[in-house]
């Protein structure tokens, strides 16, 4: 049975942003939870952000990126970064109901509504998308979804799942 995860890629999640008061102590501990969960072989579908972060979630639980072969799946990607008057995209009233409708095409799962989603709009509104949208048809057949984690710290919608 395929494992499949999906975490944000928050760039706060990297050593390098790594403080004395952590600001994302409960995502960080959804992401890590959810990775480890993986097991040893993972493939990361993700784009060069989402990548370094998968890249460091990986290696803080001691897994490495597998390009072949047998292995779960790593999808990083998030919704709206524009859900408030703060947030790096600023506000944006479209950004609430594009997240509402993926976040339920997330824990349903709907393979067709994430295929669907608008591209375009995903971009002005700052989500990062595409690795789920590429991701899409691994959540075909699943039998259980965790959601670990779903908020919008600082105006950016992140979710934590597991799919199985």
């Amino acid at each position: 049975m395929t494992r499949v995860a999906l975490v944000p890629g928050c760039l706060a999640l990297l050593p390098e942003h790594a403080s004395l008061d952590d600001p994302v102590d409960e995502l960080r501990s959804a992401c890590l939870a959810a990775v480890a969960w993986l097991g040893e072989d993972v493939r990361v579908i993700a784009g060069a952000q989402g990548a370094r972060v998968a890249a460091s979630l990986l290696a803080e639980v001691g897994t490495a990126p597998v390009t072949s072969g047998e292995a779960a799946y790593l999808i990083v990607g998030n919704g709206s970064a524009r859900r408030t008057e703060k947030a790096p995209g600023h506000l944006d009233p479209r950004a609430a109901e594009f997240d509402e409708a993926l976040g339920r095409s997330l824990e349903k799962p709907d393979p067709d509504a994430l295929r669907a989603l608008d591209l375009g709009l995903a971009g002005e509104l700052w989500a990062d998308v595409g690795p789920i949208v590429e991701a899409a048809d691994l959540l075909s057949r699943v039998a259980t979804v965790a959601v670990d984690y779903d908020d919008d710290p600082y105006g950016v919608r992140y979710w934590v799942a597991r799919w199985e």
